[in-house]
């Protein structure tokens, strides 16, 4: 059964192009699984049926997991299973008729436009080359909408400062150029011009971010960047590293974007997604009339 799960998750790296951390999380989740079916004495994947499947999310309840993470965990087995039907290792899916448990979409936190103002004054405030590369991590954050990921993924290269644009590789490894404000191009410009250099250990480094080894700079190591500028602007409410890209998307939509400009922006592959920001969109645009309409 060890041999069926490498398998798959050998194709959702090689052919699908699934991210590290998404495959990692596939790995988990269909570990968790097996040690659930360990004891059950199942050694084939054609003697699990659909009733080992719904004990397996009742026992994922019992254990006080959120209805998010059961769904998320059902939903990598249905994918491991729907792929041995695909590759014929099954003749039929037992997940067929399984739906996962519904979850209530949470809107993201955005940010107001005066936070984000706040936020990205506040590498500005400083002087040499952390300023110069944080300072231009931010304005390319809220500038392109990109993933935490994706921004970390950059290289010199794919910022064309000439043309003001930024090419970056989504999820599934799909290609797409985004526009980049004045502002945004200053500070990268600015950035390779003082900042990176004094970061750089290597001339055959071709990271655009990178932390103080000389070494491309990590997601966790932007993660707590942002969250000690957030801290230093005043920003109580949650920011999380996403919380940029929802600010981006939100903002556009206000300003009167396109839905499916923004979608492309973003990289969604569904437009459903990017449908929840017209609701935060909505709500900021009734809270700015609601400020300069105050009732009577």
């Amino acid at each position: 059964m060890d041999g069926q799960v490498h398998g798959f998750l050998r194709y959702i790296e090689v052919e699908a192009g699934f991210s590290r951390n998404t495959i990692q999380a596939y790995r988990n989740d269909l570990n968790q699984f097996m040690d659930f079916l360990a004891p059950l004495g199942l050694a084939d994947w054609r003697a699990v049926g659909g009733e080992v499947i719904v004990s397996y999310m009742l026992h994922l309840k019992d254990r006080g997991y959120r209805t998010a993470t059961v769904a998320r965990k059902v939903a990598s087995v249905k994918s491991f299973f729907h792929f041995l039907v695909k590759e014929g290792r099954l003749a039929e899916d037992p997940t067929a008729s399984l739906a996962a448990p519904r979850v209530r979409k949470k809107l993201p936190r955005v940010l107001a436009q005066d936070e984000v103002v706040r936020l990205l004054a506040m590498p500005r405030d400083g002087s040499g080359a952390k300023a110069l590369r944080d300072a231009a991590m931010l304005e390319l954050m809220y500038a392109s909408g990109m993933r935490v990921s994706e921004l970390v993924g950059l290289d010199v290269g794919d910022v064309d400062l000439s043309s003001g644009t930024v090419r970056c590789l989504g999820k599934g490894r799909k290609e797409r150029l985004m526009p980049l404000y004045n502002r945004a191009v200053e500070a990268i410009h600015d950035y390779l011009a003082d900042g990176r250099v004094a970061y750089l250990k290597s001339r055959d480094e071709r990271a655009l971010f990178l932390n103080p080894r000389g070494a491309r700079l990590s997601r966790q190591g932007l993660w707590l960047i942002i969250k000690g500028y957030v801290e230093r602007a005043g920003i109580e409410s949650e920011v999380t590293p996403h919380t940029l890209r929802h600010s981006f998307a939100t903002h556009l939509l206000s300003g009167g974007a396109n839905l499916r400009e923004v979608q492309e922006l973003l990289g969604h592959s569904n437009l459903a997604t990017t449908q929840i920001y017209t609701q935060l969109s909505n709500d900021a645009l009734r809270a700015v009339y609601d400020r300069t309409h105050p009732r009577a």
